[in-house]
């Protein structure tokens, strides 16, 4: 395959990281609740994926709870150094696994001292304020509390950057005005196409926007001309799609998870697909058919 010039870096925060990361959610335990099926396993993933290049690993302490941080830092530690590791607070776990907002100042401080101890740092790279009016998707409301909340530990030295989850435009204008928002991760694909206007508003101004389930929701199979272009370029329909968010926009960085090595290796291949411009307009069209 030719590379795609598309695909190199992008800044989040204080790093310069590849634009093709590792999202650590599906490491811990079915519904993201528990121990790994295999924890050796997933070790080897870790493993796998900075021996591969990934200096951008996307994880949260409310995975597992702690597990996955906990097997990030037993696979990883001591980190590469330039290695960024994103976490994510706003939430919490119920006995069930049942997903919970956390959003009190007490939470938030609680949270960022669980991520700090699990991933045995003394500071946390970027933290993700995830907005948890509904487990459903971004609700319009203010996030002024939390966020003035979370600005205090990265006063106090604890976090370095701070980004937004589940938000709205809206939001992220409010976010903006309260602190520097250096990345915005909201469900984007192929399909949910919802966020368009804001990736654009983004790019102007430098900030990194990162795509939770760049391939979930949507079932990419099942569509004719996903599968044409896959085809064409003798990779999966599941790659055309990766590729395909990389060179929508060059501020979007993607964090495709899996707990597989062949798996890992097939997602970070997706960064050598070129896509034509007539290979981007049917691409397009699947968004447009879908809205």
């Amino acid at each position: 395959m030719t590379r795609n010039n598309n695909t190199d870096i992008f800044t989040l925060g204080s790093r310069r990281v590849k634009r093709l990361g590792y999202g650590a959610m599906q490491l811990a335990g079915p519904g993201v609740f528990g121990a790994p099926k295999d924890r050796h396993a997933a070790l080897a993933v870790l493993r796998e994926a900075i021996a591969l290049g990934v200096d951008h690993i996307d994880t949260s302490d409310f995975y597992g709870p702690h597990i996955t941080n906990q097997i990030i830092r037993e696979a990883l530690y001591p980190y590469p150094d330039d290695l960024t590791i994103v976490t994510k607070i706003g939430a919490r776990r119920d006995e069930k696994g049942g997903w919970l907002p956390a959003f009190t100042p007490e939470a938030l401080t609680q949270a960022v001292h669980d991520n700090l101890r699990n991933l045995q740092l003394e500071t946390l790279d970027v933290v993700n304020l995830r907005i948890m009016f509904s487990v459903e998707g971004p609700v319009e409301g203010s996030i002024e509390a939390p966020l003035t909340a979370l600005a205090e530990l990265q006063r106090q030295g604890l976090v370095k950057h701070i980004g937004l989850s589940n938000v709205t435009a809206a939001q992220v204008s409010e976010g903006r005005n309260i602190t520097d928002i250096v990345c915005v991760q909201n469900h984007y694909n192929l399909v949910h196409r919802q966020d368009d206007a804001l990736i654009e508003d983004l790019a102007r101004d430098g900030i990194a926007y990162v795509p939770f389930f760049p391939l979930g929701g949507f079932t990419p199979l099942q569509s004719s001309a996903l599968a044409e272009v896959a085809a064409s370029l003798n990779a999966t329909p599941m790659q055309v799609a990766l590729a395909w968010l990389l060179r929508r926009s060059p501020n979007i960085l993607l964090i495709p998870g899996t707990s597989s090595v062949a798996h890992l290796r097939e997602n970070l291949a997706a960064s050598e697909l070129v896509l034509s411009d007539e290979a981007m307009a049917a691409l397009n069209a699947i968004g447009g058919q879908a809205q």
